[in-house]
């Protein structure tokens, strides 16, 4: 996949931007605040709907606009597609060649992977951060998850409300076996992603943390899944009713990193975790190209002042064994990225104003 066109208005400091990146490496240098990272999260609201800096949207929009946009314009196996998306008075407007689609039909046409300063949360964070993580990946791969996963949401939601007011298990009851339908397959597509993602996590942490020894990754699907969440539901029901929440489910799903000499994640030092982190993006990227048959777009953004020279020229040169499209910010060049790409598109951003040269 490449992002052959890139459009934005009002988006933080980023007044009107128009931009035709090159297929392969992308360099954006220039002083903070100038409006580098936020070319990087223009091209990931196409894929993901949201921001790796907030989950506020109203915060993107610059100050006095009211809005944003984003358009781009994706080159895929299947051929070229216009995609955009825009916050208006009414909300999130999303487009594909000019006509109006749900978010989800939209954010399935873009494919967009970053690592950036937050990207440790991912190990350090909430199980929330690696369920998204691992809820974009399943995304791209089955259909059938969205549809699924917003049933799960809907018939959890339920759940909760009647566990707050006291329900009778006879209330609970149908709930029960409609958030077992769809927890089911839930637990099951995760699962298998997450048994495919391993392996591609392995070779990379091996490559990039030897000294941690053999790296140790479990999937927890948040519920006993080899008998019926029902069966779950109807053991926990006293605790679920004293606390108001529904304790177990797919809701809860999370993984666990270890080392054989870092047991837990904890255990790790930032460095560590923010290494961790990428060997999890570039994987999810790499697997992601096995199933579709084309790279998505990588960002990495400000990676010289998160990684120490000698693990930037071990993730730059992962990041160039790829056939990915890369964007990468800076305030200026490392050494290790001469090392590693040839002949980049280089871009200098100033102001909130764009500007390729040579």
């Amino acid at each position: 996949m490449n992002l052959r066109e890139l459009r934005i208005e009002n988006l933080r400091v980023l007044a009107q931007v128009e931009l035709a990146p090159a297929p392969g490496w992308n360099i954006f240098t220039g002083s903070n605040g100038a409006g580098k990272t936020s070319l990087l999260e223009a091209a990931y609201l196409l894929s993901h709907g949201r921001s790796f800096r907030t989950s506020v949207r109203e915060a993107l929009a610059r100050d006095g606009s009211g809005g944003y946009s984003v358009f781009g314009e994706i080159e895929r196996s299947g051929g070229r597609v216009r995609v955009g998306l825009a916050r208006t008075a009414r909300g999130l407007d999303a487009r594909i060649d000019g006509a109006e689609v749900p978010i989800g039909e939209l954010l399935r046409q873009t494919a967009v992977l970053c690592f950036e300063p937050g990207s440790h949360e991912l190990i350090a964070g909430t199980s929330e951060e690696r369920r998204r993580y691992l809820d974009w990946g399943v995304f791209h791969v089955e259909h059938e998850f969205l549809p699924t996963w917003r049933r799960y949401q809907r018939a959890l939601k339920q759940r909760n409300i009647l566990l707050r007011r006291l329900a009778s298990p006879a209330e609970l009851d149908p709930w029960d076996h409609e958030l077992a339908r769809a927890a089911a397959p839930l637990a099951a597509m995760r699962r298998s992603y997450f048994d495919a993602l391993v392996p591609h996590v392995r070779l990379l942490l091996v490559d990039l943390l030897p000294e941690l020894g053999e790296p140790m990754i479990e999937f927890d699907p948040g519920f006993d899944d080899t008998q019926s969440l029902v069966r779950v539901l109807a053991d926990r029901l006293e605790r679920d009713l004293a606390r108001g929440h529904t304790g177990r489910g797919p809701h809860r799903a999370d993984w666990a990193l270890g080392f054989a000499a870092a047991r837990r994640r904890d255990h790790l030092s930032r460095g560590q975790q923010k290494l961790s982190a990428f060997a999890f993006v570039l994987a999810q990227a790499r697997l992601f190209a096995e199933r579709a048959g084309e790279w998505p777009l990588i960002c990495l953004d400000d990676l010289a002042s998160e990684v120490d020279a000698e693990h930037q020229r071990r993730v730059l040169r992962a990041v160039a064994a790829t056939r990915a499209q890369v964007f990468l910010t800076g305030t200026e060049e490392s050494s290790a990225l001469a090392e590693a790409v040839g002949a980049p598109a280089r871009f200098h951003v100033e102001h909130g104003r764009v500007a390729r040269q040579g």
